[in-house]
Parts: structure tokens; C-alpha cells; sequence
């Protein structure tokens, strides 16, 4: 048992006993509480200590398990366990007081030395993790080929001694940290990687600028952890403001900890520093605390091949205990080797002053001291000839030289009698051992360039190949065909020429020295930084080249400048090595394969910047800046050849977002404006293939979401379940965004949102130009806002994957989910912990704070905690919509591309393949005119697909009684007579809807039939062969195929879309998936076809000649033909709604005809329903009753499909009836529930806003005021100097009859009756107020509110009471609404405004 634990039982009813937590205060050995909330707890069962939570939460649930089952028999009453898990039980909030309030901080810090994979643990180790390998000697050879080339031996040991110093735990005692120093792509990431991996779970990243900032009072959050090891890849400590915190944290001295949202704490932080960077720190004076602590690493400029490097890399993650062993000796043979280290690398590029002292060295050295006088003059000319930008004072001077000497007097006397005021003396040459100027030209002369008088080994590995002496001229004698001698013939001493092979290159040094004249020295220094091989001096004596063999390519291409004085020799054709041996050393040739330009290459344009969008962009934005080059015509030109770089290497990438950014830098071009204008037009902005998602390195789902504003970013996420808590990043760095974007990330609208946040803020965006894109992307719509490579950062996005149907927002989503309850749920197919998920995510929540201002600090917590129900909801509707979800997986898979692509992509992949431009295959015709030719393929296409429809020409109908206005025959059906003219359509005297034909005659009818189209937009694209035969079978397979899926016809669908359904078919009958899965994935792909086709925007769908959206063009000139053929047969035609018609006292005949009808065209009609009885309103709104079972058999002799599911039952199409309160009121007669008083209201244009102004005054005379006085601005008959004024009046006295709280721009609100608080429902947008729409004349209050205050009592039913009245108003138009209702016969009534003539009677 937990010592701070009693598990304890009580009886708050009779015949119940409930189990509960009791929380014991005393100081625990098993739980720790730091900063006053819950730190850690002991679990047994692993022998380690956890800091998660959830962990409290399952041991405490754990022993209340436990004690239910062992005392279950004593108790004859039900039992409850009051679980921590359970939101309900209040339990989780009794934990929280008694960690957060109750008790008082008691805590060892945790991983305070390692434990590795073989260690033994015990509770007094206070350990919470392990590492992955354990600690013993085993094969690193792959460790030490890495090493031994990025770095010297001496470089090495120090990376080597403190891992080592880690491994022993000595490193909590040694006050060091080390900064890796060097070029971009020398190693500081390979070795830092390294680190974290033999420190996996011990490490955290931190902020290195952060800690030198005097004002960054969170800096030490990092730190949270208490890692052993701290690393930084890319630092920054060369602007330090403050060194205090640094050498504090290295130090290891007590500090205070600022963490957000919690109290601060005390702690003596035990980890060691590690920093890669490629900007000197900054050590401010010799005084400076990081003088003692620093230790640099610089890397020796070797690289591996990139296959090497690759395999040794991977090889090293198998070799780290025996990497941790050798570490550990290292250290353990000297732990005081870096005890008095300077840095005088970083002291040089860093401090000017050092660097004064240093160009001083020999005269400081000489004299042994100076006078304050002498030195000062002597700086004043440094500083004047070194150009330092921030000279020291005299005073400071004075202070900052005394740390350069052993002593200082005021006043002296020296050894010729004289005295003197301010000297110095004992210059401490120590500090410049390692890097006194003699001294380190030896050091580097001893490493391997070493020139002796010796055999030359260049002169072995030649022997064979032709030589000759070179002429007087100093030229070959003869042409190297006629050449008969080699270099074994020869004396190399002698100046002479020699052919090489192919790939053998020179690096001729030639740098000059401030003489002029080459310098030796200088070419030494540049040399010495090369990959170490053979080395000859030049015939002058003071160039020298370094012989390589190269194996990087193909040798022409190597470009022949490295740098300026120093060239690339390369021998290709006739072209030969001219020599003379002097000096050289003894090492043999080495190979050289990167690292060297090519031809058409800048130094600047390393590939390697060029991997990905984000260098391309980068890239870019520094030619806009001039960075590269000064002028804009070289700029255009660099970016047109990064671009095209690019694009031809298959980078996949789009900028397309820049390109009004690069037409306004070109046309500022002062002389070449055309010339950079036309340049554009040449430039690709995309690549071919858009960016796809690559595998993320985990599995789990992470649900995500973000609110930006202009002083504030929050990422907040959570791992899928509920027992996973949500982490919040508040302002996080773009480091944590890439860390982050390599999980499986899931959210709601993102790629249209977050995603583009995400991108932005790991390209280095700041606050501020993160909130002007989210206003870019939200309030101006700007579309070229959008990052391209943004899209595929998201896993999925469950906005995108939403059928047509669930596509609404999130609030709305909320809403509804909200309204269900758990047998609801249950009923729709959910498990009980699916429920609790969704229920979780169903309180829908505004923020109540302004977008576009910024947010105080002190309420960071509460967008974070806004951002948190934003995040819960989103996992929410992720598992409300799992048949969505599913459907998305299926497409994905079939299309061969990623749950992220969205449904339009998948489904063009699906049918077209990887063809972007099908259109040449497509179809079209003028629907008006007959059809007297087909295309064989297409004939015999239709043939099968539409037999009835190609049996016969269209002229002579069957039935001689069909009027159709046919006048010549024709293979397809026509519709003459039809026009569509300044984008309209009519046809036999009837407007038809672009969207399809909708009419309808109100009135009550009886015994109405619904007769529905299957698939009528399907069905016209494939009646018209629309994507070419090809094409159009693909797609008639998807649709064919959803009918036999429903079905079970396996046989049939075995052979549509080339087989690519069959594991699908086989994952139904194994039970791994419902058939409705399969049929409604194939259901979202045939609606994104529809919307495709008539899409204004282009897509591979869209056909440009199809003008008037033929696909329901067709249904609807269709439809006419069949309501007059229907009326001339003497029925009315009470309804006709885009692919359904509705015929009262329909007889089986008409039924039958109907369906004949249908097939003529290609269509298929199913007799869906039929009501008893239907009042119609109008073409969208009506209610009805299904006919019962019996009724049907006897008048059809079978049941509609709808009437065998819903006999008896009322329906209601539109709102009017279908408002829950009415409809069951005054048709099912169903008990009211809360939920049914509960009404959404939302707005596209500004935000809803609840006035609370009840017992605020009245100011509508104020307003109206205002009005006038606006109105007669506009209109000129006021100037502005009586305007302003008054009009501020008569706000200030407007403002005070108001009090706005604000919702959002959707809300779910309930009427409440005066007295209760409630507020007037506005639409505020532009500052003004507007009524929302429908809730004029009461006061309403947020519906959670109402529920959570038990407010049922005070809602205003009077709201809904005239719904009712208004709904029985409008039924008693067309006759009695009690007879009606209650089955009676009735006649059909008519209003007294309807026109004489009805339509359709």
C-alpha cells in the first residue's frame, strides 16, 4: 500500500457502499510534491520513480481494485469504487487539493546518476528511467573511425573526457561546459548526437541565448528535469548580456526556478553543458567566469565519404556501452586534465582585447612590463588599425590589462633609478602557451605537413607514367606523343614536366603576405586545414601543393578557383604536371571526394542548403536582402539558378507564395526592371510533384492545435486517450516545432491552418509575423499565404476527410455531440471508452478574449487552457467521425497515396492515375441538339452501361402515348429546345436550377410517393461517357461497385478497378471490416467527382467547354420531360427536389411508368417511400407521415424501403418542423428534454456577443440618435467638427447600456425568461450591433450555463410556444391541422394569395 494512502468506504444512500481514495498528510516516502504540486511517485512494480501523473492516478486505482475485490464478500450492498480515472467521482480533484494545497514541498531530485540497462535499483536511488544498454567493453571501431577524422587526438580527449566525467557522476562537481566550435557541416551535430544517444532520457535541449539574457526570466525552465547533460545543436553566445545565470548553472550553485504556471522552487542544478555553434562566445573581459569553465572543441575540417559517414553513423548505436566504457577510462586517467585549460581559441575570436595583447605578445614578453601610458598609447593604435568598433575607456582599460599581468603598482621604481606611476609587471605568458605564434607554427609543422629533403613518394607512384625535362622556355621539349622518357628516367630535382592520371588534382597555394610577395607562412596556416596527403613546396619556396586523388566524380567538372590565391589544377587531354622537387613530406596520396566546387558554382550555393523548401527559401529571402550580391540583376540571376537548381534535381517544393515578393524586388531594379520582369516568367515557382508525407518516427496519434495572437503562440497536443494528459507549449522554439512535426500530428482543418503556423514558426517566424499570416490566411484570404511543403506536415486532417455531411466546424461538431447522449452513442455503434472520449470533448468553450490584440501575461494560462478544450474536442471528433475516418483509409490505400491527401486528390489518383491533364479523352456535348455519330468505343461503352437507353434511336418511343418534343432520330437522348443563355437555363418553358430542377405545390396531399434516382449524378456522367470511355469505366466501377458491395455480389466486384477492391472483400468476410465501411468510402469518392466537375477552379475533372455543369444539367432537363409526362397521365406532381419526385394517389401503373421513364435515359428509380400523408410548404419544407406496412401491401403489394423502417413515424424536411420542441410537441407527442430547447446560432461575418445589460438603462433613444446623426454625416448635411463631438457623447451614453460578453462566431444558447441574467443575442461585426438572426425579443443565456446553474425551470418557452403556433398557422393554410394530425381525411386547401392557376394541376 502507498504510504500516503487509506482506502476508505462510506454509505451516501442506502443499499450503496462506495469505495474512495483518503489522502493521508505526513511527509511520504513514496510521493514527492516540488513547487507545489505533484512531483513524482514510487512504483514498485517497475523499481523506479515516475513524474507522470497518470502514473499516481493508476497505482491509486490500483489499490482501490485491490481492496474491492478482497472485501467484495463483505459487503450484501452494491458496491461503487470511486475511481481517480472517473471525472465524475470528484476524486482526480481531491488529488489535486491535496498535492497543490495540502501539503508542502517535499522532494529529492531525480536522475541524479545513471542507471544503466544492467544496474539494480532501489527507492533511495531515486530514479525514474534507464538507459537502453549497459555498461561494459565491447567493439567500437566504427566510434573510432568517426572520431579519429572529425577531430584530432587532442580535440577528441576533451569530448571523450567529459562523457567520462558523466559516466562516473563526477560531472555533477566539475564546473566546465563545452562549446563545440566550427563551420556548418564539420561534426558538432555527429558528436552531440552521439551524446544523446548515450544519454538517452538524461539530456534536455535548452536556450543557450536564453540563459545569457539578462530579462528571460523562464530560462531555467528547460532545466525542469534535472537532466545530467544539456545540449544545444545551433547556439548562440555571442551577444551575451548577463554570464551570471551561465556560470551559476555551471557551477552548480543553488538557483531560484521560474517554470510557467507554477509556483518557483529552489534547485542545485547537476548537468553538463554541451553547445555546437559556429559563433564564438563571447568572454567579456579576463575577469569573465567563462574563461575558467569553457572548454572548446574545434573540429580538424576531415569528413567521411557520405556512404562512410551513413553506415558509420548507424554503426555507432550498437557500439555505446562499449563507447561509454572508453569514455570513462579516458577520464579516469587524468580527471584534472582540464582543471586550469583556457580557451584561447575563443578568447581570439571573441575578445578584443585579448587580441590587443596578443599583437603586443613579443614586446610584453620582452620588456616584462609597462606603464599604463605606454600600453594605452599602444592600444589606441591597435584599435585605430584593427577597427574596433567599441574601444574601452581608459579607466576600464586600466582594470582589464591587470589581468594580463602577475602585478600592479601604482608607483615603481625601476632598475635605471627612474619611478614611474601606473606599471605592470610579470606578463603572464601562460595564457598564450597554446598559442604563441612561433610555437604553433612548429605545432602544425610536427601534425604532417613536415617539408624535409627526401625521396619524393609522388616519385614512386609517377614511375611509370611519361615525363620529359622542360625546355628553356620553360615549356615540355616535345608533344607527349613523341615523349619516350617517364619519371624514373628523369632527375625530379630538375624543373620537368610528368602526365598523371586523370583524377590526380594539385592545391596550389599561392597567398600573398602584406608584402606582396607569397608567403610561406600564410600558406602554411591555409594548407594545414586540408585533409592531410602528400605535400611538395613550389619552386619559389614559399607556395605549396597538396597532390589528392579525386573520387568525387567526374574530374572536369571541378571548377578551377577554391578561393582567392588558391587554385584546383586539374589534367585532363594533353595538359601535364610541371614540378621540381625540393622539399616535401612522406605521406602517400589521399583521396578527396567533397568539399571542392564545381564549375557554374558559387561558394556561396553549397547543395547541401539546398535540401530543402526551407534553405530554398532562405536562400531567396537573402538575395531580396542583397546579402549575396549588391546589385538586383545578380540577384534575379542567382535566384532563377537556385530555382532552377531545384527543379531539375526533383527537389519537391512551392514557393509559389513569393512570387508577388519577387516581381516587386525585380521591377525596383533602377536599369534592368524588363530584363528581371521577363526572368520571372522563366522561373519554376513549384515542382511537378507536390511534397508528400514521409513516415513519422512513432506511431501514436498526437491530436493538435494552436492559437496565435500577436504576442503569443501556443501549440498545444496530447497523445490519443484519455488517460494522456495535454502538454502545452507556450511560445515554443522552432527546434520543439521540428521535434514535434515528426509525430503522427492530427487536427482539425490544419492543412488549411495549423499547419501553416507550425511551418512558419520552424522557418524561424517571431510572434508578431505569425499573427500577421494567421490574418493573411483568416480574415484576408489570401492565397498565396500558403507554405506548399505546410500541407503534408499533418498526419491527417479531420476537417478534410469529413463526409459532406459532417463537414461543419468544430464548435458545431461540439455542439452536436453534446446533444447526444450515451445510449445514443452506443445505439450509433460506440464503445464505452469511445463515449467517454467523445463526451470529454463536448463542452464546447469560447476564449472571450480579442484575436487581433495582445494577450497579458497573466492570462496566458487561460488561452492555453482554451487551447486545451480545442485539443480534447479535436480527439473527440476524430473518434465521432471513425466511419470518416475509415473511409479516408480505405481511399488512401487504393489510391497508393497518404491519409493527409485529401479526398479530391485520392479520388483523381484512384481514376486518372498520375494523368493531370485527362481532359483530351473527356466528352462533351450540346445537351439541345441529337446525336447522330458515336465513337465506336463509346457506343459499345454505353451499350453495356445503359442497355434501355441504346436499344432504340431517340424519336420513336415505345409508348405512343409519350409526348416528347424528339424531331429526328437521334443515338442519345436530347432535349430540344433547351437554351442556356447569360447563365440561365430554360427548357419547355421551365427555368431550370443550375443546380438541378426544384418546384413544388404547397398543400396537404395523401398516399404521396417518393420516387428517388439512384445515383443521379453518377449516372449522368456515365449516361454521357463524360472522361472518355477509359476514364468513365473506372468511375462507373466506384459507383457500380458501392451498389454490389451493399449487396455482397463479391464476384462482380472482384473485377472492377483492375482487382484493386479484392483485400478488401476478403477484409469483410475476415470480419476486419463492416461492408458499410467499404460502400462509404466508395460514396465519398463518388461526391468529390460531382464537385470536380462542376468546380470553377481547375482539376483534372474540369472540362473547360462544360459551361452550364452538364452533369445536373442533364438531371434536370430530364426531370421536365418526366413531370409532363407524368401530368399528362392526370397525376399531380406535388414535388420535384433535384433527383426525386413525389406523386399523390400514385398507382402501381405510374409507379411503373415512372421507373420505364427513368430507364430511357439511363436512370434507375427506386420507390423510396410514401407518406400517408404531407403538408408541403414550399420546395424545401415539409412534413409528413410514412404509410404503415399494411397500407402498402395493399395498395403496391410490397413496402418501400423507408416505410419497412420507419412505419407510422413522422418525418420532417426543413427547419421549420423540424425544430426538435415542435416536432415532437405537436406530431410524436416524445417527452421534451433539455436538449430540445437548446438552439446553435452562428455567423460568418463578425462574432457573436451576449449583451448583459438587463439591469443596465435603457440608451435606445441614444442609438437612435446615433443613426441619425451617422446618416446625415454620410449624407453631407453635417461637417466633422459637429459630428466628432457629438458623436462621442452619445457613444459614451450608448456604452453605458451595455455590457458585451463575448461567444465566438458559434454558440449553442437556450431563452431564458427577465430575471435570470440573460443577454440580447448580437452579431457584432465593424463595431455595429445587429439582432442574430432568430433571436430577436428575448434575452438568452449559453446553454451549458443554463444546464450547469439548474436553470431548466427558467426558460423562456414562450420562444418556442410561438414556433408551435406559427407552425400550426402554416399547416392550417391547406386545410385542418387537428385532422391532419390526428388521420383524418381532409380536402386540399389552398391559400387565398395563391395564384389561380397552380402549377402542375
Amino acid at each position: 500500500m502507498l504510504d500516503f494512502l487509506m482506502i476508505a468506504t462510506r454509505s451516501p444512500k442506502r443499499g450503496v457502499v462506495e469505495i474512495y481514495p483518503k489522502f493521508i498528510i505526513k511527509k511520504s516516502d513514496d510521493l514527492m510534491i516540488r513547487g507545489g504540486d505533484f512531483y513524482a511517485i514510487w512504483d514498485d512494480t517497475r523499481q523506479l520513480w515516475s513524474t507522470d501523473e497518470q502514473d499516481a492516478t493508476r497505482l491509486i486505482d490500483n489499490e482501490l481494485r485491490k481492496f474491492a475485490e478482497e472485501n467484495k464478500a463483505n459487503y450484501s450492498d452494491s458496491v461503487k469504487v470511486l475511481y481517480m480515472w472517473d471525472a465524475e467521482t470528484g476524486m482526480i480533484d481531491r488529488w489535486h487539493k491535496y498535492c497543490q494545497k495540502q501539503l508542502r514541498d517535499s522532494f529529492h531530485m531525480l536522475d541524479e546518476k545513471l542507471i544503466f540497462s544492467n544496474t539494480e535499483t532501489n527507492k533511495k536511488d531515486y530514479a525514474s528511467k534507464r538507459l537502453s544498454y549497459p555498461l561494459e567493453p565491447c567493439d567500437i571501431s566504427a566510434y573510432d573511425k568517426l572520431m579519429s577524422t572529425l577531430y584530432s587526438e587532442e580535440e577528441r580527449q576533451k569530448i571523450e573526457w567529459a562523457i567520462g566525467a558523466i559516466i562516473t557522476g563526477d560531472s555533477v562537481h566539475i564546473q566546465k561546459f563545452m562549446v563545440l566550435y566550427g563551420a556548418a557541416g564539420t561534426g558538432k551535430s555527429t558528436v552531440l548526437d552521439i551524446i544523446m544517444q548515450l544519454f538517452e532520457g538524461y539530456y534536455s535541449v535548452f536556450d543557450a541565448k536564453a540563459l545569457g539574457s539578462a530579462t528571460n526570466s523562464f530560462a531555467l525552465e528547460a532545466f525542469k528535469t534535472n537532466p545530467l547533460v544539456a545540449i544545444q545543436h545551433d547556439g548562440d553566445l555571442s551577444k551575451i548580456e548577463d554570464n551570471t545565470r551561465i556560470n551559476s548553472l555551471v557551477s552548480h550553485e543553488l538557483m531560484t526556478v521560474n517554470e510557467k504556471f507554477k509556483s518557483t522552487y529552489s534547485n542545485r542544478f547537476k548537468c553538463f553543458l554541451f553547445m555546437g555553434t559556429n559563433k564564438p562566445v563571447k568572454i567579456t573581459d579576463g575577469k569573465s567566469g567563462l574563461i575558467r569553465r569553457l572548454i572548446d572543441v574545434s573540429p580538424s575540417g576531415n569528413k567521411l565519404s557520405p556512404t562512410e559517414y551513413k553506415t558509420t553513423t548507424n554503426a555507432v548505436k550498437f557500439e555505446l556501452g562499449g563507447i561509454a566504457c572508453h569514455c570513462r577510462d579516458v577520464y579516469l586517467a587524468d580527471p584534472d586534465r582540464y582543471d586550469n585549460y583556457i580557451p584561447v581559441n575563443m578568447l581570439g575570436a571573441s575578445n578584443d582585447f585579448y587580441n590587443f595583447v596578443m599583437d603586443s605578445y613579443h614586446v610584453f614578453k620582452k620588456n616584462n612590463g609597462v606603464t599604463l601610458k605606454v600600453a594605452w598609447e599602444m592600444y589606441q593604435a591597435y584599435c585605430d588599425e584593427a577597427r574596433v568598433p567599441y574601444p574601452q575607456s581608459r579607466r576600464s582599460f586600466k582594470e582589464e590589462l591587470k589581468n594580463y599581468f602577475w602585478n600592479y603598482s601604482d608607483r615603481v621604481a625601476l632598475e635605471d633609478g627612474s619611478r614611474v606611476r601606473s606599471y605592470y609587471e610579470g606578463f603572464r605568458t601562460d595564457i598564450f602557451e597554446k598559442s604563441n605564434p612561433s610555437e604553433e607554427i612548429g605545432a602544425q609543422l610536427e601534425t604532417w605537413i613536415e617539408f624535409k629533403r627526401q625521396h619524393s613518394l609522388l616519385d614512386d607512384a609517377l614511375s611509370e607514367y611519361p615525363a620529359q625535362y622542360a625546355s628553356d622556355a620553360g615549356i615540355p621539349q616535345c608533344k607527349w606523343s613523341m615523349c619516350k622518357t617517364t619519371l624514373k628516367d628523369i632527375d625530379t630535382a630538375k624543373l620537368h614536366f610528368t602526365k598523371v592520371p586523370e583524377n590526380h588534382i594539385v592545391i596550389d597555394f599561392d597567398i600573398k603576405g602584406s608584402d606582396g610577395n607569397k608567403s610561406f607562412e600564410k600558406n602554411l596556416e591555409a594548407a594545414s586545414k586540408w585533409p592531410a596527403t602528400y605535400a611538395e613546396l613550389s619552386k619559389s619556396g614559399a607556395g605549396i601543393h597538396l597532390h589528392y586523388i579525386y573520387t568525387g566524380g567526374d574530374v572536369s567538372k571541378l571548377s578551377r578557383i577554391y578561393d582567392e590565391n588558391i587554385e584546383i589544377k586539374v589534367f585532363t587531354g594533353d595538359s601535364s604536371l610541371r614540378r621540381k622537387v625540393t622539399l616535401c613530406n612522406n605521406l602517400p596520396m589521399a583521396n578527396i571526394s567533397s568539399g571542392l566546387p564545381l564549375k557554374g558554382d558559387t561558394k556561396l550555393l553549397n547543395k547541401e542548403v539546398i535540401k530543402s523548401e526551407k534553405g530554398l527559401r532562405t536562400m531567396i529571402h537573402r538575395n531580396m536582402m542583397k546579402e549575396i550580391h549588391p546589385g538586383t540583376k545578380p540577384s534575379m540571376d542567382f535566384i532563377y539558378k537556385i530555382l532552377e537548381d531545384a527543379y531539375t534535381s526533383g527537389l519537391k517544393y512551392d514557393v509559389s507564395d513569393l512570387y508577388n515578393d519577387i516581381v516587386a524586388f525585380a521591377a525596383n531594379s533602377t536599369n534592368q526592371a524588363d530584363y528581371c520582369l521577363k526572368l520571372i516568367d522563366k522561373m519554376h515557382f513549384k515542382s511537378d510533384e507536390p511534397s508528400e508525407s514521409i513516415d513519422s518516427k512513432s506511431d501514436k496519434l498526437i491530436f493538435y492545435d494552436c492559437e496565435v495572437f500577436p504576442n503569443l503562440f501556443i501549440v498545444n497536443w496530447k497523445l490519443r486517450g484519455k488517460e494522456n494528459p495535454v502538454i502545452r507549449m507556450i511560445n515554443p522554439t522552432s527546434s520543439q516545432i521540428e521535434e514535434l512535426i515528426g509525430y503522427k500530428l492530427i487536427g482539425f482543418n490544419c492543412r488549411k491552418y495549423d499547419n501553416h503556423m507550425l511551418y512558419a514558426r520552424m522557418m524561424g517566424y517571431s510572434n508578431e509575423e505569425l499573427f500577421k499570416l494567421s490574418q493573411k490566411i483568416i480574415v484576408e484570404k489570401d492565397k498565396n499565404a500558403f507554405f506548399g511543403e505546410a500541407y503534408n506536415l499533418s498526419y491527417t486532417d479531420i476537417y478534410d476527410f469529413a463526409s459532406a455531411g459532417n463537414k461543419k466546424s468544430l464548435k458545431k461538431l461540439e455542439i452536436e455531440m453534446s446533444n447526444l447522449t450515451p445510449d445514443d452513442l452506443r445505439h450509433k455503434g460506440f464503445s464505452d471508452d469511445e463515449i467517454a472520449l467523445i463526451k470529454a470533448g463536448s463542452h464546447h468553450q469560447e476564449l472571450g478574449l480579442p484575436w487581433d490584440k495582445p494577450v497579458p501575461e497573466n492570462l496566458w494560462i487561460k488561452v492555453a487552457e482554451y487551447c486545451d478544450n480545442d485539443v480534447i474536442a479535436t480527439e473527440a471528433a476524430f473518434i465521432y467521425l471513425k466511419a470518416d475516418w475509415t473511409a479516408r483509409q480505405i481511399l488512401a490505400d487504393l489510391a497508393g497515396m497518404t491519409v493527409n491527401d485529401s479526398t479530391n486528390s485520392l479520388t483523381t489518383r484512384i481514376i486518372f492515375g498520375k494523368n493531370k491533364k485527362p481532359q483530351n479523352e473527356f466528352n462533351y456535348r450540346d445537351l439541345s441538339k441529337p446525336v447522330y455519330d458515336l465513337d465506336k468505343d463509346v457506343e459499345n461503352f454505353l451499350k453495356e452501361a445503359c442497355p434501355v437507353m441504346m436499344s432504340r434511336p431517340f424519336n420513336s418511343p415505345a409508348d405512343e402515348d409519350i409526348d416528347l418534343p424528339f424531331n429526328t432520330n437521334s443515338k442519345l437522348p436530347y432535349f430540344p429546345g433547351y437554351k442556356f443563355e447569360f447563365g440561365k437555363s430554360t427548357y419547355r418553358g421551365v427555368e431550370v436550377g443550375e443546380g438541378g430542377l426544384a418546384e413544388g405545390v404547397p398543400g396537404i396531399y395523401y398516399m404521396c410517393a417518393l420516387l428517388d434516382i439512384t445515383s443521379m449524378h453518377p449516372h449522368s456522367t456515365i449516361a454521357e461517357c463524360l472522361f472518355g470511355v477509359r476514364y468513365t469505366t473506372a468511375y462507373r466501377d466506384i459507383v457500380e461497385g458501392r451498389v454490389s458491395i451493399k449487396h455482397e455480389a463479391w464476384n462482380e466486384v472482384n473485377n472492377m478497378l483492375d482487382g484493386k477492391l479484392t483485400p478488401y472483400i476478403q477484409k469483410v468476410i475476415n470480419g476486419e471490416m463492416e461492408v458499410g465501411d467499404l460502400a462509404d468510402a466508395l460514396k465519398t469518392a463518388i461526391n468529390s467527382v460531382y464537385g470536380l466537375t462542376s468546380a470553377k477552379f481547375d482539376n483534372p475533372f474540369r472540362d473547360p467547354r462544360n459551361k452550364d455543369n452538364i452533369v445536373a444539367k442533364r438531371g434536370a432537363l430530364f426531370m421536365v420531360d418526366l413531370k409532363n409526362e407524368v401530368l399528362k397521365r392526370g397525376f399531380k406532381v406535388a414535388h420535384i427536389k433535384t433527383d426525386s419526385i413525389k406523386i399523390p394517389n400514385a398507382t402501381p401503373e405510374i409507379i411503373q411508368f415512372v421507373m420505364d421513364f427513368g430507364q430511357m435515359y439511363g436512370y434507375t428509380f427506386e420507390h423510396e417511400a410514401t407518406y400517408e400523408r404531407m403538408c408541403l410548404v414550399n420546395d424545401a419544407v415539409y412534413i409528413a407521415k410514412y404509410a404503415d406496412e399494411e397500407t402498402c401491401i395493399k395498395q403496391y403489394g410490397y413496402v418501400p424501403g423507408d416505410n419497412r423502417k420507419h412505419p407510422g413515424e413522422w418525418t420532417a424536411t426543413g427547419t421549420q418542423f423540424a425544430v426538435p420542441y415542435v416536432f415532437k410537441t405537436l406530431f410524436t407527442h416524445e417527452p421534451l428534454e433539455f436538449k430540445d430547447m437548446c438552439e446553435t446560432f452562428s455567423v460568418s461575418k463578425g462574432d457573436l456577443y451576449l449583451d448583459m445589460n438587463e439591469d443596465l438603462p435603457d440608451v435606445s433613444a441614444y442609438e437612435k440618435q446615433m443613426d441619425k446623426l451617422e446618416t446625415d454625416y454620410k449624407k453631407g448635411r453635417i461637417s466633422d467638427t459637429l459630428f466628432e463631438p457629438e458623436s462621442m457623447k452619445l457613444k459614451e451614453e450608448i456604452e453605458k447600456g451595455h455590457a458585451l460578453h463575448y461567444v465566438g462566431r458559434v454558440g449553442q444558447f437556450t431563452p431564458v425568461k427577465p430575471g435570470i441574467n440573460g443577454g440580447v443575442l448580437y452579431r457584432v461585426n465593424e463595431g455595429k450591433n445587429y439582432a442574430a438572426t432568430g433571436s430577436k425579443g428575448y434575452r438568452w443565456m449559453e446553454s451549458e450555463m443554463v444546464k450547469t446553474l439548474e436553470l431548466e425551470d427558467s426558460i423562456d418557452r414562450t420562444f418556442y410556444n410561438k414556433l408551435v403556433d406559427d407552425a400550426v398557422d402554416t399547416i392550417s393554410k391547406y386545410g385542418n391541422f387537428d385532422m391532419f394530425v390526428s388521420g383524418g381525411v381532409d380536402f386540399i386547401s389552398v391559400p387565398e394569395n395563391a395564384p389561380e392557376e397552380i402549377p402542375f394541376a
